[in-house]
């Protein structure tokens, strides 16, 4: 396995400018229009994730009246709908998954170096950071707002009381989703970071079911991705031509999510020394930052905690 130098861009390449901005090639066209497709929905689903409420009332009234049949049937009405949406978000989440194994195969194959693909194939780098971008922007929605959980954990009780007391086929109480889905859901929603996570599992798949592609070919796209986003962000000639906040957040986000998937997949992790990524310079730019970063952070540090327990 070979070590791997940090990119240092020259006074006239613009890797992250040019990237944002790349148009597909012929090769990529096919995977390109797909993934646009999925990605069309991203700001829809944390539109939607944002203005999610939740039924804490509904529930709160319910269990403090457990016998007052009025309250438990609103707080059903009101948590129904929020689990569909709450379906959607995982059906989603299946859907990114599917996008990042294809784009994994087209720059991580044999017939160029890390740095080649994306100097060729930005277009599909693009789609691969806008991914991580939207993954890092729902994880931090869904840990900051409790009422998800709440809601999902209520419907799953009242569920289970309904199944046993042989009401689930009952025609006046429909279900949101069946017993089945809410199990595949429960699994996704436990995790502090649901999205990332299905990516990480999304990336390990890629590399298991690819065994003709070394492991390199994946770890190199993804610390050769990293070097470039934190050298974008140190080198202040490059960091002036981000005309706008949110285009330093978005390249942020981005090299945070880069880290956990490198380190998820890499056998001695993100944070070994003997790893190709300068996690600590990361961990500087970001801290360097005057946009809030403190949930990417935490992003971090969740991974950390996460392998210490391994």
């Amino acid at each position: 396995m070979s070590a791997l130098r940090p990119i240092r861009p020259t006074a006239n390449e613009q890797p992250f400018t040019k990237l944002l901005d790349a148009q597909p090639t012929d090769g990529e066209k096919e995977i390109f229009d797909v993934v646009s497709g999925v990605l069309t929905n991203a700001i829809k689903v944390l539109e939607d994730l944002q203005q999610y409420q939740g039924a804490g009332d509904e529930i709160r009234f319910a269990i403090s009246h457990p016998n007052n049949e009025e309250y438990q049937e609103k707080a059903w009405a009101a948590v129904c709908p929020l689990v569909v949406r709450l379906r959607n978000y995982y059906e989603y989440s299946i859907e990114v998954a599917r996008a990042v194994k294809s784009l994994l195969f087209i720059i991580c194959s044999t017939d160029m170096s890390a740095k080649e693909h994306l100097e060729i194939q930005q277009a599909t780098a693009k789609q691969f950071a806008e991914i991580l971008d939207f993954t890092l922007r729902f994880d931090d929605l869904k840990m900051t707002n409790p009422a998800i959980q709440n809601d999902f954990s209520y419907y799953r009780r009242t569920l289970s009381r309904m199944r046993m007391a042989s009401q689930e086929s009952s025609g006046d109480m429909s279900l949101a989703v069946n017993n089945e889905m809410a199990n595949r859901m429960s699994l996704f929603y436990a995790q502090p970071t649901p999205m990332l996570q299905t990516l990480s599992d999304a990336t390990t798949k890629f590399v298991s079911e690819n065994k003709e592609l070394p492991i390199e070919n994946t770890t190199d796209i993804l610390s050769t991705m990293t070097a470039v986003c934190r050298v974008m962000l140190e080198n202040k000639e490059y960091h002036t031509r981000f005309q706008q906040g949110d285009t330093v957040l978005f390249v942020l986000r981005v090299m945070v999510g880069l880290i956990i998937l490198y380190d998820h997949v890499h056998p001695v992790g993100a944070f070994d020394r003997r790893a190709a990524i300068d996690v600590k310079s990361c961990i500087k730019v970001l801290r360097d930052q005057t946009p809030n970063v403190e949930g990417l952070l935490n992003a971090l540090r969740l991974k950390v905690t996460q392998r210490e327990q391994l």
